[in-house]
C-alpha cells in the first residue's frame, strides 16, 4: 500500500475486513469513523462476532433459495427470448425483445440503493416477504400477457422490483455473518442462481411444449413462491437495525479504489449478459434443434454452479482480486476465441460450460471484493450503490448486441466482438485496482 493510501482519512482508508472485526474490541480509528460518519451505529452494538454459526449457515441456505428464484429466472431469459421471437412477439426484432430482460436487470440494479437503506432500517425479513409476493405476482401477470408493453411491465419492471427485494437483503445479510470465509459463503449462496439457471431453462422448454406458455410460467411462479418462503424464514442479519445512511455516500464516490471497481463492473456488465441472452438463438441459427439449443443455456448455467463455489474458495486463499481479474480475462478469451468459431454442437456446448464457470466466478466475487475495499459499516451501502451505478450499462448492453445482430442481418460477429471488448475494458480497470491495492503481482489481494 502506498504512503498516500496509509495517510488517507478514516472514511476512505482501505481496511482488510479479516483484520477489522466488529465490536466489542474495535480499533480506535474505526470507533472514530463510526462516531464521525455513521453516528447511528454507535448504539446499539452488534453481538460479539462469531464466524458463521447456525444463524450464518441458515442465512446462506436462505440466500441460496432467494437467488435460485430470482437470478435463476433472470439467467434463463434466453429461453424466453427464443420463445417470444417465434410466438407472442414474433413481429419484434431480437433487440426489441431483449429490452424485456434488460429492463428487468436495470430495475433490479437501480433498486439496490433503496433496498439497502430499507435493509439497514428494517432488516431482511419484511423485504424478503415483500419480494416473494411481488415475484410471484409478476410471473402470474407474465403468464397472462399477450402484448409487448405487458411483458415489459410484468416480466421487466415488476420482476425487477421483486428481484432486488430478494437479492440484496439475502447477500447483505450473508456478508454480516462471515469475514474470513466471506467469499466462500457468498459463493455458495450465489450458486443458487446457477442451479436455478440450470433448472428453469430445461423445465420451461418442456413445459412450453407440453402445457403451453401460460401454465409453464405459472408453475415457475409457484416454485419461486416456495423458494421465497424458505428465504424469508431462514435469512437473518447479525447487525442491529439502524438509521439508514445517506442515499449517496459521497466519500465512497471520492474513493479512487471504489470508483475504479464500479467503472470496471459497469463495463463488464455491458457485455457479460450477452451470451446468456443470445446463446439459444445462436445455437438455433447454427441448425441445432430447439431442445439442444435450450440445453446450451442450461449447460452454461450448470458451469456457473461450480464457478460460483470453486473460485470463491480459491479467492479466500490466494486473494479475491487475484481471482476476479483472471476470471474477466478468461471470459474475454473464451468469447473472442471460442464463441467466435463455435459453429457446431460440441463447440457451442464447450463454450457454454466454460463461459458459465468463469462468469459464475466473476458474479460470486463482486460482493466480497466490494467488502474487501470497504469498512464493515460501509459494505451494505456500497453494494447497493454499486448495483445502482451499473444499472445503465446492464440496461443497454443486450439491446445494443441485438441491434448489432439486426444490422448484420443475423450475423453474430458484431455481437460477439461487442461482448468480448466490453468485458476486456472492465478487466483492465479491475487489474489497475489490484495494482493500486498492492503493486506486487504476486501479493494476496
Amino acid at each position: 500500500m502506498s504512503c498516500s493510501e496509509r495517510t488517507a482519512s478514516p472514511a476512505l482508508e482501505y481496511v482488510d475486513p479479516e483484520k477489522s472485526l466488529a465490536p466489542p474490541s474495535l480499533p480506535p480509528f474505526v470507533e472514530r469513523g463510526l462516531r464521525g460518519y455513521m453516528p447511528s451505529l454507535a448504539s446499539p452494538s452488534p453481538p460479539p462476532f462469531v464466524e458463521g454459526g447456525l444463524r450464518g449457515y441458515m442465512t446462506v441456505l436462505g440466500a441460496f433459495f432467494a437467488l435460485f428464484s430470482t437470478f435463476g429466472q433472470s439467467m434463463s431469459f434466453g429461453s424466453f427470448q427464443s420463445w417470444y421471437s417465434q410466438n407472442q412477439l414474433s413481429p419484434y426484432t431480437a433487440s426489441e425483445i431483449s429490452w424485456i430482460g434488460s429492463v428487468q436487470l436495470c430495475v433490479f440494479f437501480i433498486s439496490g440503493g433503496l433496498v439497502g437503506r430499507l435493509f439497514d432500517a428494517y432488516g431482511p425479513t419484511l423485504l424478503l416477504a415483500s419480494g416473494t409476493v411481488i415475484i410471484t405476482f409478476s410471473l402470474m401477470m407474465t403468464s397472462l400477457a399477450t402484448k409487448y408493453y405487458q411483458f415489459i411491465l410484468a416480466q421487466g419492471v415488476l420482476f425487477g422490483i421483486g428481484f432486488g427485494l430478494l437479492f440484496f437483503p439475502s447477500m447483505g445479510a450473508t456478508a454480516t455473518h462471515f469475514t474470513k470465509y466471506r467469499a466462500t459463503a457468498l459463493g455458495v449462496a450465489a450458486a443458487g442462481s446457477s442451479v436455478g439457471g440450470v433448472v428453469f431453462p430445461i423445465m420451461l422448454q418442456r413445459l412450453f411444449n407440453n402445457v403451453g406458455f401460460g401454465w409453464a410460467v405459472r408453475i415457475s411462479a409457484f416454485i419461486c413462491l416456495a423458494s421465497g418462503v424458505i428465504a424469508t424464514a431462514t435469512v437473518s442479519s447479525r447487525l442491529p437495525r439502524r438509521k439508514p445512511g445517506p442515499w449517496i455516500d459521497v466519500p465512497s464516490l471520492k474513493d479512487i479504489n471504489y470508483a475504479l471497481f464500479v467503472s470496471g463492473s459497469a463495463f463488464t456488465s455491458l457485455g457479460i449478459f450477452v451470451p446468456m441472452y443470445y446463446i439459444v438463438p445462436y445455437a438455433e441459427s447454427s441448425h441445432i434443434s430447439q431442445t439442444l439449443a435450450f440445453g446450451a443455456l442450461s449447460v452454461m448455467n450448470a458451469g456457473s454452479v461450480f464457478g460460483n463455489i470453486l473460485p470463491s474458495i480459491m479467492a479466500d486463499h490466494i486473494g479475491r482480486f487475484n481471482t476476479l481479474v483472471p476470471s474477466a480475462a478468461l471470459m474475454v478469451i473464451l468469447t473472442l476465441a471460442l464463441w467466435f468459431h463455435a459453429h457446431n454442437l460440441a463447440a457451442i456446448m464447450a463454450y457454454s460450460v466454460f463461459y458459465g464457470f468463469i462468469s459464475g466466478g466473476w458474479f460470486a466475487l463482486q460482493n466480497s471484493c466490494i467488502a474487501q475495499i470497504s469498512k464493515m459499516e460501509k459494505i451494505g451501502v456500497r453494494i447497493g450503490m454499486t448495483y445502482s451505478l451499473v444499472a445503465f450499462t446492464a440496461l443497454v448492453g443486450s439491446p445494443i448486441a441485438g441491434a448489432l445482430l439486426t444490422r448484420g442481418n443475423g450475423n453474430y460477429t458484431g455481437l460477439i466482438v461487442f461482448s468480448g471488448v466490453s468485458v476486456f475494458v472492465g478487466c483492465v480497470l479491475a487489474f489497475l485496482l489490484k495494482l493500486r491495492l498492492n503493486s506486487s503481482l504476486l501479493a494476496k489481494v
